[in-house]
């Protein structure tokens, strides 16, 4: 792959092209595991998966796939990496997997997925596809392990499941402790969250495009 198309990639995945600030895709997700920063993180991690190895067998049968079937081929190639992820988490994982419920079966109809391999893998060499599909993931993981952060941190007092609001609460003379914000628990508080980062988001491309003009 040239560098030149692998920065490309990069560039909008991450950023330019963003699925969750750009795209608004994953958003059923994003609002409903990202109140726990490692539940965030093993979907994150879940999702980078499929959407990699799916956009890779994809661009390997690209040109075997008879067109008017291709959506069916897709989402059976990503219903069976769908299962892998669910056996694994269960097996390792299982209060994680139980926490997460129905929203790791929901990665099937994840439009970010379908959507990189209509738009890219089913176009290009399993080369670049495989890597538009890792950057793909990364882009939707990283904004919700930002918010989860927040999320966590204000709603339960919490960074990865240990509590470090209270103590700091304490040591500036806080005799109660943090007082945790429910709302940011609940899922009025991810729309809320969403919604600035999306809104930041913009206003730095925004603010971007008219400094180059």
């Amino acid at each position: 792959m040239a560098q030149a198309k692998l920065n490309d990639i990069i560039k909008d995945d991450l950023w330019k092209n963003n699925p969750v600030t750009v795209q608004i895709l994953g958003i059923c997700s994003t609002l409903a595991v990202t109140n726990i920063f490692i539940n965030t993180l093993i979907m994150g991690l879940g999702l980078t998966f499929v959407t990699a190895f799916s956009a890779l067998t994809i661009s390997l049968m690209r040109n075997i796939i008879p067109n008017r079937v291709r959506m069916m081929v897709q989402t059976l190639v990503i219903a069976s990496f769908v299962v892998i992820v669910d056996i694994v988490l269960k097996a390792y994982v299982p209060n994680i997997s139980k926490a997460l419920g129905p929203y790791v079966g929901l990665i099937i109809t994840n439009c970010i997925i379908m959507g990189r391999l209509e738009a890219f893998a089913s176009s290009n060499k399993p080369g670049p596809a495989f890597f538009d599909g890792i950057m793909s993931g990364l882009g939707y993981t990283w904004i919700i392990l930002v918010i989860a952060f927040i999320r966590e941190l204000l709603g339960f007092g919490t960074i990865f499941g240990f509590q470090v609001m209270d103590p700091l609460m304490h040591s500036i003379g806080v005799s109660d402790g943090w007082v945790q914000w429910a709302f940011m628990i609940m899922a009025p508080g991810g729309f809320f969250m969403l919604a600035l980062f999306i809104w930041i988001a913009n206003n730095l491309a925004a603010t971007k495009i008219q400094h180059n003009s």
